[in-house]
């Protein structure tokens, strides 16, 4: 793969974990990439399925070996410290990128210095020899609900054009994003208590607390297998989501808004009940009542665990106050303009 000059101007990185074929065909979009000044940086988190060996040989990437799976937080900081580029781009190992990918996400920042952050188009895997093929958004930057949940704008939706404009958004997805190295030099890279889910959020919410705005540039697209890194229905993803939601909200959310947290939660769970009555969104991946007391005993959990973090979290949203440039007013303003309406939230799945 080959480097147009010496330092990059970009550093891509790809996290892995024993996804050695997803990973091929990721290291292939990016070899294809043009009009970029670029390195790619891939961390292996203790594949055993050969990944890194075939990062090496075929690609000839910058490969950091863990041991054992450190996390997609984790495992991005590694590679963030070893990166030589002025601008950060990630890159899932089951997205495959267009070639204009990486040069349309770093012209973002040649539009204003305080741009810190640039979204992609994420659009739904597709074999893309299919002629009847119907593009459907995965993300074209975020929305979030007041209680800390997260979802893609436009999630779902079949891609008509409706997000071809550049414009501000609330933050990049962590699948396909690109960031300033200076941003994250002042705020920080992924909070690894996160380990993953809603990494991307807090540190683009972070960001955006920071003084720092993000764009999207509808021009930068990739094509993501959407649930391959984990099962859309395992206890493990849903046990993820819920703790961190509540990590988010602890950490970077108003206390005006905090305290009404329990609120807007129950809300979301009364209308995700509906909906899946429906047989639309999420909980409608948990069918019976033997499966819904799964479920409801997943977030339970999640939710106690969350617990046990809020002291250390609370210690955070000291250090985030210090690099804060919103005032809390600012913030909920923020969080309320970019808000995730419940019902489309609950019936679309992620």
């Amino acid at each position: 793969m080959a480097v147009c000059a010496d330092p990059p101007d970009i550093s891509v990185v790809v996290v892995n974990w024993n996804r050695r074929e997803y990973l091929r065909a990721c290291l292939t979009s990016l070899a294809a990439q043009r009009g970029a000044n670029f390195e790619v940086i891939a961390v292996d988190n203790g594949s055993s399925d050969g990944s890194a060996e075939m990062a090496r040989s075929e690609f000839g990437v910058r490969v950091i070996a863990n041991a054992a799976n450190e996390g997609f937080c984790a495992a991005n900081n590694q590679a963030f410290a070893a990166a030589r580029g002025q601008f950060i781009a990630l890159l899932n190992n089951d997205a495959e990128a267009a070639p204009d990918f990486l040069a349309n996400l770093r012209r973002a920042f040649d539009r204003a210095p305080d741009i810190g952050m640039a979204a992609a188009k994420v659009l739904v895997w597709e074999d893309p020899r299919r002629i009847d093929r119907i593009d459907h958004i995965d993300k074209a930057g975020h929305l979030i609900y007041p209680d800390g949940q997260n979802r893609g704008r436009g999630t779902g939706e079949i891609d008509a054009g409706q997000y071809d404009r550049v414009e501000d958004c609330l933050w990049p997805d962590g699948c396909a994003g690109m960031y300033r190295k200076t941003m994250l030099d002042a705020v920080g890279g992924f909070d690894e208590d996160f380990f993953m889910f809603a990494d991307d959020a807090e540190l683009g919410l972070r960001g955006r607390i920071a003084g720092w705005r993000c764009l999207y540039m509808p021009g930068a697209v990739v094509r993501h297998r959407r649930g391959a890194s984990i099962d859309a229905g395992s206890a493990k993803r849903i046990f993820l989501i819920e703790r961190n939601r509540v990590l988010l909200a602890a950490k970077l959310f108003p206390w005006s808004l905090l305290v009404l947290n329990p609120y807007y939660f129950a809300l979301r769970l009364s209308s995700g009940l509906v909906a899946a009555a429906g047989g639309k969104g999420e909980m409608a991946r948990f069918p019976g009542l033997a499966n819904k007391l799964r479920l409801a005993w997943t977030i339970l959990r999640a939710d106690l665990a969350a617990v046990r973090l809020l002291p250390r979290m609370l210690r955070k949203r000291r250090e985030v106050r210090r690099i804060a440039k919103l005032t809390p007013v600012q913030i909920r303003r923020l969080i309320l303009e970019n808000r995730i309406p419940v019902r489309a939230l609950v019936e679309k799945s992620n």
